[in-house]
């Protein structure tokens, strides 16, 4: 499998989606990017242009802005905002194969699980996502840094992994895919809203006086209501929260993109999340609840 030509069909491809799709382009797959109108003509037009740190050029793929672009996909990145997980869940239901994997690159902890009730035949898998990328004008996406998966394991595609590691994406497969999506949601919490509230990239917010405090305690929160969920957080969680900033200290977050762009953020699904486990948990979570309130303050205005 890892040498025939993967059909593979991006919902949502704004940065991530780009990102991953362009990288399985580039390595030969045959990809189509469900975008935006004005990302479709880009592409179509000049190739994607993608800014990495290894490389700059233009990459020929198709492009598309109908849903139905997914048919005959074997593989769907579905990468859409967490609040549009069941629309566009219902927009692609009558077109998705039955055989196909749709694997979730977004944002959230149950972004899977909330599809899969949407979407009864194809199998729908879990993916985490570690990449530092944005959306810099129509068809261009700049890679800050990273580039892992870790993904469920596979049933209709086995071997995944090898294919996305030849296309340069390491990956890992995770019987615990549940906890690492929950160290993703901590490293989300700890750096996205302060990232948009200071309009600010990492490597400037978390020198600045208090913060490194205020990261404490949301993280702090966060394992509270993890614990309480019986959720297993894998690794040093303090450790994977430095290594951020060590990593991608000029990335901006997706939060501090969609606020400076005047579009939603997915902010409910992250401090907001554990804002609401925890008061269903009966746990505070004082820490996440300033910050979610204060960039819902921001969007509102």
């Amino acid at each position: 499998m890892t040498n025939s030509t993967l059909q593979v069909a991006v919902m949502g491809a704004g940065a991530v989606g780009c990102y991953f799709g362009g990288m399985l382009a580039r390595s030969g797959h045959d990809v189509t990017l469900i975008a935006r109108p004005q990302h479709v003509e880009a592409i179509g037009r000049d190739g994607l242009h993608m800014d990495t740190k290894t490389f700059d050029e233009r990459v020929r793929l198709k492009a598309s802005s109908d849903p139905a672009a997914v048919k005959d996909a074997q593989l769907v990145l579905f990468c859409v905002k967490s609040g549009d997980t069941e629309r566009a869940g219902d927009q692609i239901k009558p077109y998705v194969d039955r055989h196909a994997v749709v694997l979730c690159l977004q944002i959230g902890c149950d972004n899977d699980q909330r599809l899969r009730a949407v979407l009864s035949r194809p199998e729908v898998a879990a993916a985490v996502v570690f990449v530092g990328c944005e959306m810099v004008g129509p068809g261009y996406v700049k890679h800050h840094g990273s580039g892992e998966l870790v993904i469920d394991p596979i049933r209709n595609l086995p071997g995944l992994e090898r294919i996305f590691e030849a296309a340069s994406i390491p990956t890992r497969v995770s019987d615990n895919v549940r906890g690492q999506l929950w160290l993703k949601l901590i490293l989300n919490c700890a750096y996205n809203a302060i990232s948009a509230i200071g309009r600010k990239p990492y490597g400037q917010i978390v020198p600045a006086l208090g913060v490194q405090e205020v990261m404490r305690d949301v993280v702090n929160e966060c394992l509270a209501v993890a614990t309480a969920e019986g959720i297993n957080v894998p690794g040093d969680v303090d450790a994977a929260v430095r290594r951020i900033v060590e990593t991608i200290p000029q990335q901006y977050s997706s939060t501090a993109q969609d606020i400076v762009r005047g579009k939603p953020s997915e902010i409910d699904y992250l401090n907001g999340h554990i804002v609401r486990r925890g008061a269903a948990l009966g746990i505070k979570t004082p820490a996440n609840q300033v910050l979610w309130a204060m960039v819902k303050l921001i969007e509102a205005s």
